[in-house]
């Protein structure tokens, strides 16, 4: 693998009880790049971002990442790896505080999940402290989980994915339900994430994908149809028959 491919996907197939979500996708993904995989409905993205964090292991193919087969693994082998993801669903623990939801990952991380020793704990919080000023809740460490509006509970849910100290973080649909407001934030949030690691996203918003991406990649009935730049997928006359709806 080229030293500047962080993840690659070779060949990459996957089946449900004879049904083909995906075919063959074979797939580079660039170290340091702020990546968008887009499509139309049934495209296959979901089932594609499920494969490359480990949710769903390939009929067929190969994820390697830094050159490593993780393909099969199980999924906190992943985040052993270096990979950390962020779902479409926040899953957060709603009745523990802000900080305390990020404390907790960093314990996890860290081997130091046991809640008989406190003191240890406490030894994290200044990092979980870091982590919640990264991603603009520092104001809020002392509220309750549930108390925080949707878009900051993706932000949360980011902090939590950030405490595994990922080289890659995958997001699934990291605006779904905000509003243009929390949009706007969260945009501004993937952009200074993407200053320090690489980032992988599945979204459906064509404007939020073509002003933030370094990289797009497109799938279209479960195979790969185009990759490129903005400016390529722009210009790509498939890519806009099936996509954009433009001939």
């Amino acid at each position: 693998m080229a030293a500047d491919i962080i993840l690659s996907t070779e060949h990459l197939t996957r089946r449900f009880a004879g049904f083909t979500a995906l075919h063959d996708v074979s797939v580079d993904f660039e170290r340091g790049k702020l990546t968008s995989i887009i499509g139309p409905n049934g495209a296959g993205k979901s089932t594609y971002f499920n494969v490359l964090s480990g949710t769903f292991p390939p009929t067929s193919g190969s994820v390697l990442f830094e050159g490593r087969e993780l393909a099969g693994l199980a999924q906190h082998r992943f985040s052993h790896a270096g990979v950390a993801k962020s779902f479409q669903i926040t899953s957060v623990f709603p009745a523990f505080s802000v900080l305390e939801n990020v404390r907790i990952a960093l314990q996890a991380r860290h081997g130091r999940l046991n809640f008989w020793s406190p003191r240890r704990a406490l030894g994290l919080e200044p990092h979980a402290h870091a982590l919640l000023d990264q991603v603009g809740l520092g104001r809020d460490a002392a509220r309750r989980a549930s108390e925080l509006a949707h878009g900051q509970q993706r932000a949360l849910e980011i902090a939590i994915a950030l405490a595994a100290d990922p080289a890659l973080l995958l997001m699934d649909e990291p605006t779904a339900g905000m509003s243009p407001e929390e949009t706007r934030a969260m945009m501004d949030l993937i952009v200074t994430l993407a200053d320090q690691r690489t980032v992988i996203l599945v979204e459906h918003k064509m404007k939020m994908v073509m002003s933030i991406s370094e990289r797009i990649v497109v799938l279209h009935h479960g195979e790969l149809l185009a990759a490129g730049t903005p400016d390529d997928i722009r210009a790509h006359d498939e890519v806009r028959r099936v996509y954009l709806g433009k001939h």
